[in-house]
């Protein structure tokens, strides 16, 4: 089903500061969906368990919230949206933005769309604002043929930031990118 009577398998709606990326200190209202199609195993989000919440309710909860950012993440919240969802938070005056994995379509009316790809996984979209990558030691130029205006390098899960900064130092395209909500202890 789609628009109001739609129903999606919310993980929660909180509000906070975006901790990562271009957005870093920005006041957002984070909808985390449930579930996502790949299994990373460094990921570091609880995600699976969830809410069916209508559209309705899925805006009245972000209404709720003073900012006008709205970040629609996951697990990998392209299992989830739709055009539709997306109006709606903007005809409520919302700022949409979406992290992704990149491996499913999205809408074309999101605002802001941060694709973090993973290893193995093959993009399923071309637009892209910028590029999150968790640094693993991988090679980057895989990646630097996306067509971005950002791209940031993440330690993963902090464990290995001497080995980002240097990545970064020898690739100055990329900036370095850290979970400041973990580092500050917010949500």
């Amino acid at each position: 089903m789609k628009g109001k009577g739609m129903v999606r398998k919310i993980n929660e709606i909180f509000y906070s500061l975006q901790g990562e990326g271009f957005h870093t200190g920005t006041p957002a209202v984070f909808v985390r969906f449930s579930g996502c199609n790949l299994k990373c195993p460094f990921c570091d989000t609880q995600h699976e368990e969830g809410v069916w919440m209508s559209d309705d309710e899925i805006v009245a909860e972000v209404e709720k919230h003073p900012a006008r950012m709205v970040i629609l993440t996951g697990g990998e919240p392209s299992l989830w949206i739709d055009r539709a969802l997306v109006d709606r938070l903007r005809g409520a005056g919302k700022y949409v933005c979406i992290e992704t994995n990149g491996t499913r379509a999205l809408p074309d009316n999101i605002d802001w769309v941060t694709c973090s790809p993973k290893e193995g996984g093959r993009l399923a979209i071309d637009r892209m604002d910028e590029v999150k990558v968790v640094y693993q030691g991988q090679e980057l130029s895989g990646y630097e043929q996306l067509q971005a205006a950002h791209f940031f390098l993440q330690p993963c899960s902090g464990s290995n930031i001497p080995e980002t900064v240097a990545c970064v130092m020898c690739h100055p395209r990329w900036r370095l990118s850290l979970q400041t909500h973990k580092l500050i202890d917010i949500r």
